[in-house]
């Protein structure tokens, strides 16, 4: 049986996801996955959904978007699915990218939707598999090359 306490539970975890990646509270952020993560950016990057330790995850989220002098994650219009200790929440969203360059303008804006497949474990709702399907972008891409270069310096 599926609550209101639930569904707002389950928002909170998927909303947290963004809050601590902005907040570059990368402790915090590995608290919102489950050990391993199936983790899908095949919309942005090509490639293949891969399964990445949650440590992994974020340290490599740390790394690249650490590298940005800010971000802004914003969701909404959440839609969640509840299946005993499973669920499905989807949701839009605006992530902003900032990094001054000399090369174009400072800012990529890249918007879309996520999937997130959560499960409930003995610590809260746990962020198990993540879709990210772009479906709009404005501003400048290349920061994202940028920022992974400085990731490599």
């Amino acid at each position: 049986m599926s609550t209101t306490a639930d569904r707002l539970d389950v928002i909170d975890t998927c909303t947290r996801m963004g809050w601590y990646t902005d907040q570059r509270d990368w402790e915090a952020l590995e608290r919102v996955f489950t050990d391993e993560v199936r983790l899908d950016y095949t919309s942005l990057n090509g490639g293949e959904p891969a399964v990445v330790p949650a440590k992994g995850l974020v340290s490599a989220w740390a790394g690249l978007l650490g590298a940005f002098t800010a971000t802004q994650h914003v969701f909404s219009n959440f839609l969640v699915d509840l299946d005993g200790d499973s669920a499905v929440c989807t949701a839009m969203f605006q992530a902003t990218h900032r990094l001054p360059n000399e090369h174009g303008g400072p800012l990529w804006t890249l918007g879309g939707h996520y999937r997130f497949a959560l499960v409930r474990t003995d610590d809260g709702w746990r962020i198990g598999d993540v879709v990210m399907t772009a479906t709009w972008a404005d501003g400048n891409q290349q920061l994202l090359t940028l920022a992974s270069r400085s990731q490599e310096s």
